[in-house]
Order: C-alpha cells, then sequence, then structure tokens
C-alpha cells in the first residue's frame, strides 16, 4: 500500500503558492490584525526614520569634531607663532645693525648682549608654551631621555653617566620632543 504525503499547512501570508504552482489562499485577517500590522509597520517606518537621523547625527559629529580639532592645532601655532614674531624682528635689527661698516669694537660687544637678550625672548616664549630642555650633563645616561653616539673612557666620570652633552634635547611639557644627544663614559681598558 502506497501512502499519500498530507499537505503541512502554509504559513499565514495572503497567497502561498504550492511547489506544484497552484496558489493557496490564506485565511483573511480580521480588522483589529489588520490595525496592529499597520500600526506595527508605522512603528517600524518610525524608527527606521530615528535611525537614519542617528546615523546622519553621528557623521556630523565626526566632521564637526575633526574640523574642530584642526582649528584648534591652527589657532595653537597661530597664537605661539605671535609671539615669536617680535623675536624675528629684533633678530632682523641685529642683523642690521651687524652689517654696518661703522660699528666701533665696543659696539661688538653690544651687539652681542643684543642677541644674548634675544635668545633669552626666545626661550622665555618657548618655555611659556611648554617646551622644557633636558640638560644631560653630569647626569645618568638615560635611554629615554638621552641618544648616544658614542662612549669615551675616563677615569673621572663613571661609567654609564654622561661625559658630554653634544645637541640639546627638548620636552614639549611630559612628551620628548627630541633627545639629547650625547656622549657616555665607560670604564678605560686595563
Amino acid at each position: 500500500m502506497k501512502k499519500t504525503a498530507t499537505p503541512t499547512p502554509a504559513p499565514e501570508t495572503e497567497d502561498t503558492v504550492t511547489p506544484a504552482g497552484a496558489a493557496i489562499s490564506a485565511p483573511e485577517r480580521t480588522p483589529e490584525q489588520w490595525a496592529t500590522l499597520e500600526e506595527r509597520a508605522a512603528k517600524a517606518d518610525e524608527h527606521w526614520e530615528r535611525l537614519l537621523r542617528t546615523a546622519a547625527d553621528l557623521e556630523n559629529f565626526k566632521k564637526r569634531a575633526a574640523r574642530e580639532r584642526i582649528e584648534a592645532g591652527q589657532s595653537a601655532s597661530a597664537a605661539l607663532l605671535q609671539k615669536l614674531l617680535p623675536v624675528l624682528d629684533h633678530f632682523e635689527m641685529a642683523q642690521a645693525a651687524a652689517q654696518t661698516t661703522e660699528v666701533p669694537r665696543a659696539g661688538t660687544e653690544s651687539l652681542q648682549a643684543g642677541i644674548t637678550m634675544i635668545q633669552q625672548q626666545l626661550k622665555g616664549i618657548l618655555a611659556e608654551s611648554g617646551l622644557e630642555e633636558i640638560d644631560a650633563n653630569g647626569k645618568v645616561f638615560d635611554p629615554m631621555l638621552h641618544e648616544a653616539v658614542s662612549q669615551l673612557e675616563s677615569a673621572d666620570v663613571p661609567e654609564g653617566q654622561v661625559l658630554q652633552q653634544i645637541r640639546k634635547g627638548y620636552k614639549l611639557r611630559e612628551r620628548l620632543l627630541r633627545p639629547a644627544t650625547v656622549i657616555v663614559a665607560k670604564k678605560p681598558a686595563a
């Protein structure tokens, strides 16, 4: 005896097509069901619109934050450059004074004093902006602050201590901008 398969009930849809191609009509929905479906569809549309607005707001926020970050950097640079302009003016005046042929011997001393004052003015502006010199002379070698370019034997200075600073290092607040270039002492050969 051959058994025939009984069809399984189709999920509730308006029209379902069977594999044989015959359309089966789904049971009619009640007005309450239609109202519930329409209400859910309206809520889904509302949530979709809210999602799109939120995504657009987030994208706008990212763009605005990036623009403000660039503007803040430019503003900080402009403020520092405005402070440095008088220093540049003073250097130009010193250069003009040095080029005059009528400078007496005593004039070179005053020129040197003027250049020293300009250097102090520049150092003051940079220190005010957070720049700090790294003084390595006589200190123990620290690879986080110093860059050793060579070692020299020394009986007077303990091994691992900075013997000579070749170039100054600088930090901007706590961030290292440039390590100090140094020569480190080592024990003399026996």
